[in-house]
C-alpha cells in the first residue's frame, strides 16, 4: 500500500502532515487506551515494546491529508520522552497490514504506511526529537476489526518481533485492549502509601492456561483487573493479600507475560527488576473457578510487604 507523504522536514524522516481542520483532529486529550511511558534518552530496555490493538472506525484520510488507515478516535500510547541527541524510531509489526499517525510535542502531526523495511509494516523516525509528548495511533490499512500488533519505540533501529524475541499478542478470548475493570492509574517512583492496595473481586469465567499461557493457572477475566503505569525505574512488586487461593497473569511493558501462583503461600507475587517503566495490564484470577474477595498490593519495598499484616 502507499506510503502517505506531503512534507519531508530537513530535520526528520518523520512525514509531516496537516489535519484537514482543527475540528476534525484526533483527540490527543483522551486518555489513551494502551497506557503511556515515560522514556529519558539512553532508556534501557531498548527498545520499549507494547503490544495493543490496530484499527478503528474513523478514516486517517479524512483527518489528515495523505494519511491511510482506520484508526480510533483516543490515542493507542502516549510517550512521555526527554531526549539527549539519540535518534528516535517509533514503528510497528503486525501479521496485518498497519498504519501510524502520531501528533508530536510540537504540535505537528505526522503519519506513514509501509515505511518499513518489513513489508506492511509503518515506520516515523525522527533524527533530532524534540523532548515532550507523543501520542500514538496505530491504524489498520483496511476496515474491519482490530489486529493484534506490537509497537516498538526505539533510538537504535527498527525492530520486528523476530529481532526483539517478542511473542505476537495473542487473539484468544482474553484482550488487554479492553478497559480494566477495577482500576486504571498511574504510579511515580517512590509513591506513597507504599503498598498501594486496590480491593477486588479475583477470578473469572476463562482458563488462563488456554488464553494466555500453558504455565498460567487459574481462571481470569477477558478484560484485565487492574492496567497500572508505572513511571520510575525502581523494583516493582505486585502481589495479592488475601485468604483466598488467587492467581497473577501480567502483561508487563516489555509486551511479555508473567504469571504466579502461590508465591506468597496461597497469595500469588510477582517482582520486576529491569524495564519496569512502563504499562502493566494485571489479572488477578482465582485458582478455582469460583470468584473471591481479594487485595491487589503495589509496592517497592519488597514482595509480600504488608505492614500490619493480615
Amino acid at each position: 500500500m502507499r506510503k502517505s507523504v506531503l512534507l519531508t522536514l530537513a530535520s526528520s524522516a518523520a512525514v509531516l502532515v496537516m489535519a484537514t481542520s482543527a475540528s476534525q483532529a484526533q483527540n490527543f486529550s483522551l486518555p489513551p487506551s494502551f497506557g503511556s511511558v515515560t522514556l529519558r534518552a539512553g532508556f534501557l530496555p531498548d527498545p520499549h515494546i507494547r503490544n495493543l490493538t490496530a484499527g478503528g472506525a474513523i478514516r486517517a484520510q479524512d483527518r489528515f491529508r495523505d494519511c491511510r488507515g482506520y484508526i480510533a478516535n483516543a490515542p493507542d500510547y502516549s510517550l512521555y520522552y526527554t531526549a539527549g541527541g539519540q535518534d528516535l524510531f517509533i514503528n510497528v509489526d503486525a501479521d496485518r497490514d498497519t498504519t501510524l499517525v502520531v501528533n508530536g510535542p510540537n504540535g505537528n502531526w505526522y503519519c506513514d504506511d509501509d515505511g518499513g523495511d518489513e513489508p506492511l509494516n509503518p515506520l516515523l523516525y525522527w533524527s533530532n526529537p524534540p523532548s515532550g509528548r507523543y501520542d500514538i495511533w496505530v491504524g489498520t490499512y483496511s476496515q474491519g476489526t482490530g489486529v493484534p500488533a506490537t509497537l516498538f519505540i526505539s533510538e537504535l533501529r527498527e525492530h520486528t518481533r523476530e529481532s526483539a524475541n517478542v511473542q505476537p499478542p495473542r487473539s484468544g478470548r482474553v484482550d488487554i485492549s479492553q478497559p480494566a475493570i477495577y482500576s486504571t492509574f498511574s504510579l511515580n517512583g517512590g509513591f506513597l502509601p507504599d503498598p498501594y492496595r486496590i480491593p477486588l473481586t479475583a477470578g473469572g469465567p476463562l482458563r488462563a492456561s488456554e488464553n494466555i499461557s500453558s504455565d498460567c493457572r487459574g481462571y481470569v477475566t477477558g478484560a484485565p483487573s487492574v492496567q497500572m503505569t508505572y513511571n520510575g525505574y525502581g523494583t516493582v512488586h505486585i502481589y495479592t493479600e488475601g485468604s483466598a487461593d488467587t492467581t497473577l497473569a501480567i502483561n508487563a511493558p516489555d509486551g511479555r507475560w508473567f504469571c504466579s501462583d502461590d508465591a506468597l503461600g496461597t497469595d500469588a507475587g510477582l517482582s520486576f527488576n529491569s524495564g519496569t517503566n512502563g504499562t502493566y495490564d494485571i489479572y488477578v484470577g482465582t485458582y478455582g473457578s469460583s470468584q473471591a474477595s481479594t487485595t491487589l498490593m503495589i509496592s517497592e519495598i519488597q514482595l509480600g510487604y504488608n505492614p500490619g499484616g493480615k
